[in-house]
């Protein structure tokens, strides 16, 4: 139950975005870092390239389940100044990478040598918009209502 105050923002913002035709990023409270909802990102938790001696950039991603069947989802909205990069495990100076908080990729001042290993920890939102037209809303009683229904997607570029 919410104040109808509050309900009339959820109906601002879903109307500043007009219904589901603008994005915006999203913190989801379940998936949000490199690691364990409870844990701390670490430089070593997702593995995110290996070096060749000449290429820098590399695209922020975290992988779910192990093996073959591993999915590699694409980081493209992390969270600023949240990103640590090692190299073979150790942790690089914040002067020796720069991350594009739009597009989730890493460029390192220096290219690591090959067969060398490029991981990440770090915090992310999830650009998502509104699923629906309109929202689905109820008044619960004096000056109290909620939102029956604000479904989200996923936008995928």
């Amino acid at each position: 139950m919410r104040t109808l105050d509050q309900v009339h923002e959820l109906i601002a913002f879903f109307e500043a975005r007009r219904g589901k035709l603008h994005g915006f990023r999203f913190r989801d409270p379940f998936d949000f870092k490199s690691c364990a909802p409870s844990a701390t990102p670490a430089a070593t938790d997702q593995i995110i390239g290996e070096g060749d001696g000449e290429g820098t950039v590399f695209a922020l991603q975290k992988a779910y389940g192990a093996g073959a069947s591993a999915y590699a989802r694409p980081i493209r909205k992390p969270v600023a100044g949240s990103v640590i990069i090692a190299v073979d495990g150790e942790t690089l100076a914040p002067s020796a990478f720069e991350v594009a908080a739009d597009t989730g990729l890493v460029t390192l001042a220096v290219a690591p040598s090959a067969a060398s290993v490029i991981s990440a920890g770090f915090l992310f939102d999830t650009p998502v918009r509104f699923d629906a037209d309109r929202l689905d809303l109820a008044l619960d009683g004096f000056g109290a209502g909620h939102a029956v229904s604000a479904p989200l997607v996923e936008i995928k570029v």
